[in-house]
């Protein structure tokens, strides 16, 4: 009996100059490794239109980045950072709060120099979320004042080409504390191709946390428990589905966080993709198995995380551990705003 996976099956060793500290001078210049076959082969992004069909399906994340990262004091004047989780429904932000003491409840922070947030308490089933209520709507505070929340392997402070850059062309619906990366590679001309081509597409929303730099803690993976984010799959993203279905055409995720949606959705219809919506903490790992997507276009990501576990899930583990070493030995640009790859999953998705 093959012994379950764990921790250190899904590490590697990267070297530190591969990760990409910014982006590419033009979206879709990026390079893309085509590891649908046997033999992974290298190409750049722009090549996409030519690797789908007409009739195949993209199915893309229409979360919109904001700027969640606010600097600021505490009345006894320590330095205080926050990063912004979520904005509840009735205005309260949920906050990862750093000082050197953490703030309490009934207490203040001066953010940015321009405004005070009341500490109302503490948030999370662990307790490390701190809710915040700002004195406006929270969406135009941040967008003032706020930065981009990099993530902490940009090892710089975010400049005004981040506002642009770490933000895809689809995004729509403010909620993310992190980009659905995979995306940040399109543009309006790769659009237009692909729409020539005959590609379609439809949008879903996953409002990607904070926690999914979240380190799995223990080697055994099968204890950890995922963030909760909140997703949306919408009547017109399930009806497109299941045009493109009969079309023969195939299911294409624009990164982990659509193929995450679209699973979570199939998980509560059971047999037929219906519309849902709400948390999902789906934690995806090998032996999971997919209802929806077909092919997956995603960047590289980090040693022992989560994404790299879902990927491996969706296309085999040694699969995914061969195409690895490929994109390290090719020196192909790795996380965020580095290069991407096509996978088929690998119980028969690329039809």
């Amino acid at each position: 009996m093959t012994p379950p996976l764990s921790l250190s099956d899904f590490d590697f060793a990267l070297p530190p100059e591969l990760i990409a500290q910014q982006p590419m001078a033009e979206r879709s210049a990026s390079r893309l490794l085509d590891g649908r076959a046997d033999v992974a082969v290298d190409r750049h992004f722009r090549d996409l239109p030519g690797l789908l069909r007409a009739g195949d399906l993209l199915v893309v994340n229409d979360t919109a980045v904001i700027k969640a990262r606010l600097l600021g004091v505490k009345a006894s004047g320590g330095a205080v950072e926050a990063l912004v989780e979520r904005v509840e429904a009735d205005g309260v932000v949920l906050a990862h709060v750093r000082a050197s003491k953490s703030p309490k409840a009934g207490s203040r922070i001066r953010f940015a120099d321009a405004f005070e947030a009341d500490v109302i308490g503490r948030a999370g089933d662990d307790g490390s979320l701190f809710r915040l209520r700002f004195p406006d709507d929270p969406y135009a505070l941040l967008d003032h004042h706020g930065h981009v929340p990099l993530p902490p392997y940009i090892a710089r402070a975010d400049d005004s080409d981040d506002v642009a850059r770490y933000q895809t062309v689809f995004a729509e619906r403010p909620g993310a504390v992190a980009a659905p990366t995979a995306a940040l590679h399109f543009d309006v001309a790769l659009l237009e191709s692909l729409a020539e081509r005959g590609v379609e597409r439809t949008a879903v929303t996953l409002h990607v946390g904070a926690g999914t730099f979240l380190p799995v803690r223990g080697e055994s993976i099968e204890g950890h428990v995922m963030h909760s984010e909140r997703f949306e799959v919408g009547a017109a993203a399930t009806r497109a589905i299941a045009a493109a279905r009969a079309r023969g055409g195939r299911i294409v995720a624009v990164g982990t966080t659509s193929l995450r949606a679209l699973e979570a959705a199939a998980l509560r219809g059971g047999d037929a993709l219906a519309p849902a919506s709400g948390e999902t903490d789906l934690f995806i790992t090998p032996g999971f198995g997919f209802r929806v997507v077909d092919l997956l276009l995603t960047n590289f990501h980090l040693p022992k995380s989560t994404l790299l576990m879902l990927v491996s899930a969706f296309a085999g583990h040694a699969r995914m551990r061969s195409l690895y070493d490929h994109a390290i030995a090719a020196r192909y640009r790795f996380f965020s705003y580095g290069d991407a790859m096509l996978l088929a999953r690998a119980n028969g998705g690329d039809r």
